[in-house]
This record gives C-alpha cells, structure tokens and sequence, in this order.
C-alpha cells in the first residue's frame, strides 16, 4: 500500500471515530449480493465484499461536505411509573412505584429498580441487593462484585426470580475463527464488550449467576418484555487494520455461556448491511427467552451502526441518520453571483428497520425512509399499526431555503409514507415530542416555546389543531391525563436575536380546548445553571396522579443578592443544592414544593464552591413503597413517610 492511501485511510478512521453516527448514501459498490425477500437486508456475505463496502464509503466520503456550523441560540438538551396493586394482608406491600417508561408493558433498564420489598442498586462499581420495606428495617442483603475490576455494571431489571445485571466490560479475547484457521493460532484482540448477567434471586442473601450473555460493542439499549430480553450494542470497526492488515479479521464477537466459555465470530455469511448507511460499526441485536434456560441467545449482526432504539410489544425499531450533500445552485451566465461563506447544505433522513420480537427471537420485517432527523425515542411511536415520527430537517442558522422545518411522518404496515406533516415550525427544531393515542405533542424551540397539538385521528392526513408560544422550552413531555400534559425544561429569556436559558421551568399545560392550549400552572426552579437529570433522561421522573405526586432530582444554582439586582440574564448562579424536589400537583392549586431532601452532609456544602459535580452523595432516583418515599443516591438511601414527612430511616450503602 502507498504511503499517500495509508496516511488517507489513518485520516479517515480519525474521522469515523470522531463522527460515529455519519452515515452513509450512494452506490456501495460494484458486487451486487442477490436476496430472496425485497424486505430482506442485503447480505454483506464475504470478507472481501466487506473491504469493498468499506471501500467504497471511504471513496464517496472524501467527496461528501460534513456539516460543520453548530446550531446557535440555547443548550440543547434531550411515563409515570405505573403502581403495581396486590394484596396488602400481611404486611405486603400494596402498591410500589417502578420505572417510567415510554411504552406500557416495554421495560427500560435502569440504574435502581424496585419489586415491592426490596430495592436492586447499579453502581460502577458493585450491584446492591437492599431490603427496603418496611423502612425501619432497611438493610443491605447482598453486594455483588466483580473482582477483574473490568466490568462496570451501567443498568437493572428485576422480576420475581431473576436480576438482570448490564454492563460494559474491556479485555482481552482468543477466538478461534474459520476465517483465520490458516494462521493455526488463536486471533487475539481487546475488545469492549456488552455483557447481559442472569442472576437467580430467590435467596437475597445469596444471589446465583445462572447464565452469561457476551456481545461484542458498546452498549446501545435494552428492553424486557415478560421473560424476553433484548439487548443492542455498536462495535466500532478498526478500518485502518483491516486495509492495512493483509489477513482477514473475524467478524464480531459474541458468547452464550449455555454454549460453553469460548467466544465465537459471526461469520460474513451471517452478517447483513444496511444498504445507504454503510458505517464503520457493527450494530449487534441479541435476544433470549429467560423462561427457556436451554434455548440459544438469538443474533442478528448490521454493519451499520444504530442511534435510537424504540420498542413496541411486538417490534423493535432501528432508527439511523443519513447525511447527503445537496448540489449547489449555479446562476446562468451574466448573472452577478454574491459570495457567501455558508457550506453547502446537507439533507438529512432517517432510516428505520424494524424488527419483529417474539419469544427472545429478533426477525428484520422492514424498512423505511423519511426525511429529517430524529432527536429521541420519543420521536417514534406505534399506534394502532402505524409508525409516527417527528423529526427536523434542515439547519437552524441557515436563514435560506435550507433552514431548519419540523415534520410529522405516519408510516403505514410496509412502512411507507402514509400520511405527512411538513414545515412546521421554520427556522426552530424539535426540542421534545410525545404521542399520545390520537394526538402528538410538540415543542420547538429558538426564542420561545411553541407547543404543538397535532391531530392523528385520520393517519392520511395530520394536522395541527392549536400552538402555545411561551417564554422557555420542554426537553421531556409527559402524560398527566387525556387533556394534559407536563413539560419539563428551562426558562428562557431573549437579548436581541438570542435566547439564554434560565432556571429549570416545570409546566402542566391544559389541551381540553384543542385550538387553544394554554399554561394552566409553572414553576420555576433556580437561576440559569440549574439542572436535572429528569431532562435527559424521563428514568429520573416519579410520579403517580392518584397519590398527587410529582418527584425528581435537581442540582440548584442561585443568583447572589448581587446578581439578582444586575439582572444580567448572561449570568450563572452559584451552587445552592442538590437533591430530590418533591411537589404535590393537582388540577386545582398546579405545583405545591412539600420537600427538599439532600444527602449532602454540610462538609459536602462547604466544599462546594460555587459549583458541584457528581459526588457519590447526589441523589438520583426517587421511588415510593405504599407511603414511604426513598430517595436513593450511591452513598445513601433515606427513608420519609409521604404524609407526613416523618423521616422514617437511613442507611450508608458505602463499604
């Protein structure tokens, strides 16, 4: 290989590993790889055909503009727990708060789950088993530790006989693969892997590790449906090494420990592509029925890396962003041609594959294109055998035809276009999104808020039904009930031609009147620098309307007595607290703040500065056992009766 291609391709892999999620669009290159089904994924089938489609992106990427110029104006940011009722003769536990997911009966892993009586804890360091009910005799059942020190469990679930521990894992692997036999070595590399540990719970005391599930990559997402589990990771894929090296390389790597301790590559055979988005990484979906201990882990291999994972009952959808460089317009001749110094547009899609899900087994069923970008798993909804979408195409700081319009998608069983609703919104993006049956909610954002109500009750054709404009934005939506919503996010305040963020701003809007929604009640939390977890992540929420609860961690920053007679809206406040916000929200008297509850100790405070960070006393999940309120953080869990505040217990959870 020349110098000149070896130092490109070095250059390039720089580049895919700094812009992982780019993807790719154009011909991939001159073997054409035949399937039976139209709906099946092209087969990348050998290990040369994998260089030529390597290849080939390389090429077409040299000749493709990067959007470079970064949206301008504010920070950009990204359901209630349902109770679970029993029967409370004997002390049992009648009702517990679990995690807020997007969809019912989809679990999301978390970081601390609950089933009622005792209380399951991830840290980056250990996996604690806790009794939490009844609060007066808290105490730790279990740790589980990982003694190598490589594995760091990130996420939970629980169920009434397993623990389901995920986590992230590097070291170092001996393979044997067909593909490498001639070396008659084993092939040997790090790798990072995404490990999925099945844990027998019956005796607290003592969990059991049962079975073990290795893929390869850097964990993407998960869900858990009944006894079926689904797991996705992206492998990075080391270009530089395989244009250079002149032995083929394995594919990825995975493990089942019913299968034995070795790990196996996914031969090319297996491994499918995603036609216009050729990347270097793998997306890994793996799948398992937990109830049937002796079937095999189900995978599914895409070179082609995911971004966003939304799951339905039934289908797991792949959402993946393509970029193409739009052709410049050349004026005729004798025209005068003003300079300009904006790069040349880039029109974005989104591309989602669709899995089928059934008894751990993950099975592709489909595609579809539309334009724009997505900005979360909200983005995406299934309702009633349609596909909704809302996504934002185009750039904010463009103030040309290529400016930035939000639209609405609803794709039919083959997922093609069904219904559209484009252009909403000119020069603003999505800042959040939430359908709920019929309608979907929508906040843009550049100065103010508009909220969006948007009528799906004929999917063919979408429409809106009434905005609100309001100072500020929402990062999360969530449902109160059928005719309002509650929006999580900041203040915001306009200098000119741009908005500066404030303090954090929780809304309850009122839809009962469709053209006319209106801020029924706000409240707004600190000055500009205060922050939640709530806002990136809708796991941080507590809420249950039946108990008139509304919970969730915040990290305060508050002007001084100084500022607040500035009044420079440019200005950050000071640390001022951390902790759990506990309201009561009700229709008739909005948000009532009945609790503050910190574990920070005052030698934490006066360490503080003006700022703070993520120390291991900050609270982080909030959870409720019939009228008990725990607030959790790494160090501690507190204990308070909800009625009347009367702290109920401690206890360390620190060696």
């Amino acid at each position: 290989m020349k110098k000149g291609w070896s130092m490109l391709l070095i250059s390039t892999a720089l580049t895919l590993a700094l812009t992982p999620f780019f993807t790719a669009t154009g011909a991939m290159g001159e073997e054409v790889v035949a399937v039976n089904n139209k709906d099946e994924l092209p087969v990348v089938g050998s290990y040369d055909h994998f260089k030529k489609l390597l290849e080939t992106e390389w090429r077409a990427q040299q000749n493709r503009n990067y959007p470079t110029a970064m949206e301008s104006t504010v920070v950009m940011s990204p359901a209630a727990p349902q109770a679970k009722m029993a029967d409370s003769a004997g002390g049992t536990p009648s009702d517990f708060s679990t995690t807020n997911t997007q969809v019912q009966g989809v679990d999301e892993a978390d970081i601390v789950k609950s089933d009622g009586t005792y209380l399951y804890q991830a840290t980056s360091q250990e996996v604690r088993i806790i009794q939490a009910y009844p609060a007066a005799k808290m105490q730790i059942n279990s740790r589980i530790t990982y003694d190598n020190g490589l594995f760091q469990p990130l996420e939970l679930y629980v169920d009434e006989k397993r623990l389901i521990v995920i986590g992230q894992a590097n070291e170092s692997v001996k393979t044997n693969s067909s593909i490498v036999s001639k070396r008659r070595i084993p092939y040997v590399h790090e790798q990072q892997t995404t490990k999925a540990m099945i844990y027998d719970i019956t005796d607290k005391a003592n969990p059991r590790l049962t079975r073990q599930l290795d893929i390869e990559g850097q964990y993407l997402s998960s869900r858990k449906i009944g006894a079926n589990l689904y797991v996705t990771a992206n492998q990075y894929v080391n270009t530089y090494r395989i244009f250079e090296d002149k032995e083929a390389l394995p594919g990825p790597l995975y493990r089942d420990s019913l299968e034995g301790d070795q790990y196996q590559s996914v031969p090319y055979s297996d491994i499918r592509y995603f036609p216009k988005s050729i990347q270097p990484n793998f997306l890994m979906v793996a799948g398992v029925n937990l109830d049937r201990p002796k079937q095999k882990m189900s995978m599914g291999t895409y070179l082609g890396a995911g971004e966003n994972i939304y799951a339905s009952p039934e289908n797991l959808y792949v959402a993946v962003t393509e970029y193409e460089a739009q052709p410049e317009t050349v004026k005729p001749m004798g025209q005068s041609f003003a300079p300009t110094l904006l790069p040349v547009p880039t029109k974005t899609n989104t591309t989602i594959y669709r899995f089928g899900m059934a008894e751990g087994v993950l099975t592709f069923s489909g595609k579809g294109t539309v334009p724009g970008r997505i900005l979360n798993q909200f983005s995406l909804d299934e309702h009633d055998g349609y596909l909704r979408i809302a996504t934002t195409s185009g750039e904010m700081w463009r103030n040309d035809e290529n400016t930035s319009k939000n639209n609405l998608y609803v794709l039919d069983q083959e997922l093609h276009t069904y219904g559209k609703l484009e252009g909403i919104a000119p020069g603003e993006r999505i800042y959040s999104a939430r359908f709920m049956g019929n309608r979907a909610y929508m906040v843009t954002f550049k100065q103010v808020d508009p909220l969006f109500v948007i009528d799906l009750a004929k999917p063919s054709a979408p429409s809106i039904l009434g905005a609100l404009k309001i100072p500020g934005y929402s990062d999360y939506l969530h449902p109160y009930d059928e005719n309002h919503i509650i929006g999580f996010g900041k203040e915001a305040e306009s200098d000119k031609d741009m908005a500066f963020y404030q303090g954090m701003k929780v809304a309850l809007f009122d839809v009962s009147d469709v053209t006319h929604p209106k801020e029924k009640f706000k409240t707004v939390i600190g000055d500009r620098g205060t922050n939640s977890d709530l806002l990136s992540n809708h796991k941080a929420l507590l809420f249950s309307k039946e108990k008139e609860l509304l919970a969730f961690p915040v990290t305060v920053y508050e002007w001084t007595t100084e500022q607040k007679a500035k009044n420079d809206i440019h200005e950050y406040g000071s640390f001022t607290f951390q902790g759990a916000y506990v309201y009561q929200l009700n229709l008739k008297t909005g948000f009532t703040l009945n609790s503050k509850i910190t574990h920070l100790t005052e030698q934490d405070l006066k360490k503080s500065g003006d700022g703070w960070y993520n120390s291991k006393n900050n609270i982080n999940r909030i959870l409720t056992i019939n009228d008990t309120l725990y607030t959790v953080s790494e160090g501690f869990i507190a204990a308070q009766q909800l009625s009347s505040k009367r702290q109920l217990g401690i206890l360390p959870l620190a060696k």
